[in-house]
């Protein structure tokens, strides 16, 4: 028998019950405090955007966008991403501000999964983003805060891959000039990380075997700092020459921050946003095994908005985290104090009440109307569980026909 239709959800969203709220508003509280103390301020900008503006510049796929249509009949989206609509901001209400500009934000965006994939259509997201400083120094930043904010969260055992989206772009138009097609399919395998359907397709180009090696190679660059050597033997392009003297920039700051130990350099990292132009990285946790944080620089995304500056950025994927945080039981609820009361006492009790909220107590109130609804407390250090509710460390009484309580 089929559910209710007043019971059904939408594919691809869901309901987040107390216990997941409770980790989600932690993930949150703890990111944003640790964004605050490197000097980024929060920033809210609207669900809804326009289709010809933020929802063209955001590079999800089009197919991917969650559009709707005003009462003019004018295109919207529900936003699919925050650094579109952070660069629409930065480029007109705050136009006169200096650069850099250090920002935040958590929010709900909105993706159009297909169905059998089982993926989110709505999720939460937590992030920086800096802008208007194009320098090593400002993508170590980003990749810096980013493990802080991690770690803020209690999760500890994770790696940060690190690649360049310029050094793919070298190599692939140096091994296969003249063959874009061929170069944005390989591109697309890596973003998928199928290595099988890489190789294979390596296999079916029309070109020499010192290149389809070259190509093929570049699947082992993956490790520590010493890749880059081992990237700069493999091609001698101009653009991925650059890309790797910047990276090992990065990652002299980063060693510099102290966090080396949770990196790794991956340069067949590709972002899924078209909108990256330089370094890019993303975060794996070993109680996940997928990513829990992505960012990268997008140096050509604000002067579609009119003004032409660079930036990078990065997002915790807030949804996702909240499986290791339950694994890592990092978030208890607070105990309550449950006050008890019957009408005679009401005035009493509820000033009680009022008084424990505010001293930081977390108060429960419960009108009883006979002796047997009452709660007792045999010891004042056991905890006292009501049916399927909240745990109470302490039960106050105000009645009239028992002896009573505090």
């Amino acid at each position: 028998m089929s559910k209710p239709k007043m019971f059904e959800k939408p594919s691809g969203v869901r309901d987040y019950l107390p216990e997941a709220v409770t980790k989600l508003r932690y993930i949150e509280r703890q990111a944003l405090n640790c964004m605050s103390r490197w000097g980024y301020e929060q920033i809210v900008t609207p669900t809804m955007e326009f289709y010809d503006t933020v929802g063209m510049a955001s590079s999800t796929s089009d197919h991917k966008l969650f559009k709707l249509l005003n009462q003019r009949g004018t295109a919207m989206v529900l936003r699919s991403d925050m650094t579109a609509p952070i660069a629409r901001v930065v480029s007109s209400l705050l136009y006169e501000e200096s650069l850099p500009i250090r920002l935040s934000y958590h929010a709900n965006v909105f993706r159009s999964m297909e169905e059998e994939a089982g993926r989110e259509a709505e999720f939460y997201q937590t992030g920086a983003e800096l802008v208007g400083d194009a320098s090593p120094e400002a993508d170590a930043e980003v990749i810096a805060l980013s493990i802080a904010c991690l770690q803020s969260t209690g999760i500890e055992r994770f790696k940060v891959a690190i690649g360049h989206h310029g050094f793919l772009q070298g190599l692939f138009g140096y091994t296969l000039p003249d063959r874009e097609a061929d170069q944005q399919r390989l591109m697309q395998l890596l973003v998928a990380r199928d290595v099988v359907g890489y190789r294979e397709l390596i296999r079916t180009l029309p070109i020499e075997q010192e290149q389809m090696e070259r190509l093929e190679a570049v699947l082992q660059l993956q490790g520590g700092r010493r890749i880059v050597e081992e990237a700069r033997a493999l091609v001698d392009e101009p653009h991925a020459r650059l890309s790797l003297f910047h990276l090992e920039r990065v990652w002299e700051v980063l060693e510099a921050y102290g966090v080396s130990d949770h990196l790794m350099l991956d340069l067949t990292l590709v972002g899924d946003f078209s909108y990256y132009t330089g370094t890019i990285f993303e975060g794996y946790s070993a109680e996940l095994g997928f990513p829990v944080m992505s960012g990268g620089r997008y140096d050509n995304l604000l002067q579609q908005f009119g003004r032409p500056a660079p930036a990078t950025g990065f997002a915790l994927k807030t949804t996702r985290m909240l499986d290791a945080i339950r694994v890592r039981e990092l978030v208890a609820v607070q105990p309550s104090i449950l006050v008890q009361y019957d009408a005679a006492r009401r005035v009493e009790a509820l000033a009680e009440a009022t008084r424990l909220r505010t001293a930081g107590e977390r108060v429960v109130t419960r009108r009883v109307d006979d002796v047997s609804q009452l709660v007792e407390v045999h010891r004042l250090e056991d905890a006292v569980k009501l049916g399927n509710g909240p745990v109470f460390k302490d039960v106050i009484t105000f009645v009239q026909f028992v002896t009573e309580h505090g």
